[in-house]
């Protein structure tokens, strides 16, 4: 998937200085980012949800 994204030019400056310091492209920097963006949000979600099942069980079953 090709995603544009409209950075102003602060923002864009910094991706490139971090991008620089890290010896990559700023595309594979933001890309990266984005990545691990969507791996912890899917991972914090999956434990909360696990903690909100776990902590209601009893009532779950009682209602079903």
């Amino acid at each position: 998937m090709r995603l544009s994204v409209d950075l102003t030019e602060a923002q864009e400056k910094h991706l490139a200085d971090l991008a620089g310091r890290l010896r990559i492209a700023p595309e594979s920097l933001a890309a990266a980012a984005l990545r691990d963006l969507l791996a912890h949000r899917e991972a914090d979600f999956e434990a909360a949800a696990a903690r909100v099942m776990e902590k209601n069980a009893e009532l779950y079953r009682r209602l079903s």
